[in-house]
């Protein structure tokens, strides 16, 4: 036997994919997350499938984890103590930041407090002009005397991050070797090698966050391969990435950075798989765990990538996938604020002591509670017959949310009903960035909590199509699955599109493709000949912020400026609509992305339908307002073709899909459920 695993950890379950090479079947597996002793739950599953499923350590092949210890320590602020050494006269760039608060009209906005104190930010007198030129060289005895001062502070590791350093890392790197003849056991982040995007808060804020977690992230890693290696499976294994992609755990332990949204990213990648097999190019990726709901495009196929996504309250620069943090999870708790309004989120009753309807001293109402107390769940066990819903611990925490003398299902609609429209407000502004019809995609939900409040989500937003694929709570464990080799690579230019621009966009994109290759044969997991995909950041002369461009290979190398500058026009034009043919464009950065591509599962098809599907039960419940009676359906009964109508509940082991009045579902070949909304018109 030989099988892949890809395993993703949340924060109420941890979620197993298993393919079996030979019969080409999915298998799935969820087990309880242990917050308190990170890595436990993963044997815990490797243990448990060679209990259930046979499967020995020997017989897996490949095994991809997503990890969220990076993004956990920025946001419970439990990273290295750092200290900062930054150009004489810049003391204050992580104050200044950009200048703009979180919520631009509200009154009590505040902007974060740094990662690195004021008091732990020293100067060093050096100056790099943005021509490369050294203004001010690196003086030894000077960084001598900063370095004692910020071990004096107690600092257990140095970021540094010069002005202009993205155009020349010269001194930058004079202070590393300095800082490592004096104390080579001192780690030092230079901004230049994390990531040397142009703008210094951008490129040391990035620069921090990766000095922040690398500490834990790598002490993580490395208890992984060691538990691994003890119990048996011999394959190296690999971690998600930021931007979709997978590397070795062994590179993950020095380059952090692009960890920070590994789980998040996976679902997204899953997501883009199963939508493929089912010939759905537009979607709007719907996850929603036990403490959020997270939310992409897929658009003509392609997940939407970006930077400036938020870490916690930080922006990190290096690409990502597109991924939204809009709204609360399975486990998100119903308060009541200080005028009695009702509120949900954000924060979660977790894995422990989780929802009061699993048993386990939860004691305050959740949205899974809300579900329970409205007879949506119950029906079967939860997370692999791990959970039973217990109704009355649910009941008696819903009670205690008022108004007394309002009925408890009344109530629990309540907290339904506020969860989705914090969900649509976010939508609604990312939608309102992104320019697109969402009322053109289709809603994919996923995760433990998502096919609960799919429907009732679409149906806010006007979509005609919910998408549930056959294993929903485990999509972000198989993203990790399908996920290629991936890394990006950045060179800043910032110059005009005229003169010896053409010389330099060549040298450059060698430079990029030398690097990317030696990256990617370091990598070794995969198959086939590397792809590597150039783009460039550009803007019109006088503009603050550029756009990505996609940049022909062969534009490069024949140095045909004119074809780039005119993708920069359309490009332009798509999203601005509006471009200046007569302009003065300048770029930025030349970027790369290599990939290598490895072995995709192919999904078999499931048995196609014989006969209606029968329900193995009807039950009572509170459903958009009323009492009704609506049949419960087994999944794993469901086969191609099969068709029902709303209300309906869909029971499987790893999550409930529900489904309101004037929807029609229909399973697909690959066992999709396909929701699609009539609006009572038919259509």
């Amino acid at each position: 036997m030989s099988v892949r695993i890809g395993v993703d950890i949340g924060g109420t379950f941890t979620d197993f994919c298993v393919y079996d090479e030979k019969t080409r079947a999915l298998r799935t597996l969820k087990v309880p997350s242990t917050p308190d002793t990170p890595g436990a739950e993963v044997l815990a599953g490797m243990r448990l499938l060679q209990e259930r499923d046979g499967i020995a350590p020997e017989d897996v092949v490949r095994f991809v984890h997503g990890t969220t210890v990076g993004i956990n320590t920025v946001i419970q602020r439990k990273g290295m103590t750092l200290a900062l050494f930054v150009t004489e006269g810049f003391a204050d760039v992580l104050e200044l930041a950009r200048l703009r608060m979180p919520e631009a009209y509200s009154m009590y906005s505040m902007r974060p407090t740094p990662l690195i104190p004021r008091h732990r930010v020293f100067q060093i007198k050096e100056r790099m002009l943005s021509n490369a030129s050294v203004a001010v060289p690196i003086d030894r005895a000077n960084v001598l005397e900063v370095l004692a001062d910020a071990k004096a502070s107690g600092a257990e590791g140095i970021v540094v991050s010069f002005l202009h350093a993205y155009r020349n890392p010269v001194n930058e790197q004079l202070v590393r070797d300095i800082v490592a003849e004096v104390d080579p056991d001192l780690p030092v982040y230079c901004s230049s090698l994390v990531w040397p995007v142009i703008r210094e808060y951008e490129r040391t804020v990035t620069t921090i966050l990766a000095g922040y977690v690398q500490e834990r992230v790598a002490l993580y890693l490395g208890s992984l391969q060691r538990a691994l290696r003890d119990h048996g499976t011999r394959c190296e294994p690999m971690i998600t990435k930021s931007n979709g992609g997978i590397m070795s755990a062994e590179n993950g332990k020095r380059d952090s950075v692009h960890l920070l949204l590994s789980g998040t990213a996976s679902g997204v990648i899953g997501a883009s798989f199963i939508a493929d097999s089912a010939g759905i190019r537009n979607l709007l990726t719907l996850d929603i765990g036990g403490t959020s709901a997270d939310v992409a495009l897929i658009i003509d196929g392609k997940p939407q990538r970006g930077t400036g996504e938020l870490i916690g309250e930080f922006p990190l620069y290096v690409p990502t996938i597109s991924v939204s943090s809009i709204g609360e999870g399975g486990g998100s708790i119903a308060w009541l604020d200080e005028q009695g309004g009702l509120k949900v989120g954000p924060e979660s009753a977790g894995a422990s002591p989780g929802p009061a309807c699993y048993g386990k001293g939860g004691m305050r109402p959740t949205i899974t509670d809300a579900f329970a107390v409205c007879g949506l769940l119950g029906g079967a066990p939860l997370g692999y017959n791990s959970i039973t819903i217990d109704k009355d611990k649910a009941a008696a925490a819903i009670a205690t949310i008022t108004p007394q003398g309002v009925s408890l299902e009344t109530r629990a609609q309540a907290i339904i009903d506020v969860a989705v429209s914090g969900m649509y407000l976010g939508i609604s502004k990312m939608i309102a960035r992104s320019g697109i019809d969402i009322r053109d995609f289709t809603l994919m939900t996923f995760g433990g909590a998502g096919p609960m409040l799919g429907c009732f989500l679409a149906r806010e937003l006007g979509m005609r199509r919910v998408l549930v694929p056959a294993t929903p709570g485990v999509i972000s464990a198989l993203g990790g699955l399908v996920a290629d080799v991936k890394n990006d690579f950045l060179e800043a230019l910032y110059a005009p599109m005229t003169g010896d621009i053409a010389d330099r966009l060549r040298i450059a994109a060698e430079s990029l493709r030398s690097r990317a290759k030696r990256w990617l044969l370091d990598e070794e997991h995969y198959e086939g000949e590397p792809l590597i995909h150039f783009s460039a950041d550009m803007h019109y002369r006088g503009q603050s912020y550029e756009i990505e461009v996609p940049i022909d290979n062969e534009w490069l190398m024949e140095g045909d400026t004119d074809a780039i500058v005119a993708a920069f026009h359309k490009h332009h034009q798509l999203v601005y609509d509006i471009h200046d043919p007569e302009g003065d464009v300048r770029i930025v950065n030349l970027r790369a992305l290599i990939s290598g591509e490895v072995p995709k599962p192919q999904l078999g098809a499931v048995v196609l339908a014989k006969a209606a599907p029968a329900p193995d039960s009807v039950l009572s419940v509170y459903l958009d307002g009323a009492m009704q009676s609506v049949p419960c359906y087994r999944r794993s009964r469901l086969a191609a073709g099969h068709r029902l109508s709303g209300p309906a509940i869909i029971i499987q082991d790893d999550t409930t899909t529900c489904i309101p009045v004037e929807f029609e579902a229909t399973v697909d070949a690959y066992g999709n459920m396909l929701l699609d909304w009539t609006n009572g018109s038919g259509e």
